[in-house]
């Protein structure tokens, strides 16, 4: 089973309610196609790099999950039909990109249990 990561940058004109709704679409999406949903980040409202579609910032999203068939080709067809979606980028992470997301997860988690013990 391969392992991929998808961050997705939603278009800034969309309420919380509708970025969540989006969000929400594309878990059910996977879920749906038999994928398995390892780790999920949502980055917030951040800055671009340039403008796209005369667009300054972004939502941005990240989803890590696991999947043996052809559910990614799938899944960026719908973010190309989806106009609330302005850039997406999948990369499927090899087994020291998993390793070090475990790591780097592990650590966040021990430094928020810190956090709330002091």
């Amino acid at each position: 089973m391969n392992q991929y990561e998808t961050v997705f940058i939603m278009t800034p004109v969309l309420s919380d309610d509708q970025m969540k709704e989006a969000v929400k679409k594309y878990q059910d999406f996977l879920k749906e196609k038999g994928a398995e949903i390892v780790h999920e980040e949502h980055w917030g409202l951040k800055k671009l790099a340039y403008p796209i579609q005369k667009k300054s910032t972004g939502f941005y999203h990240l989803i890590e999950y696991k999947d043996a068939g052809q559910v990614v080709r799938d899944f960026e067809v719908a973010f190309k039909r989806d106009e609330r979606i302005l850039r997406f980028l999948t990369v499927k992470l090899d087994k020291h990109a998993v390793a070090y997301n475990e790591k780097k997860r592990k650590k966040a988690k021990e430094e928020s249990v810190e956090k709330e013990s002091k």
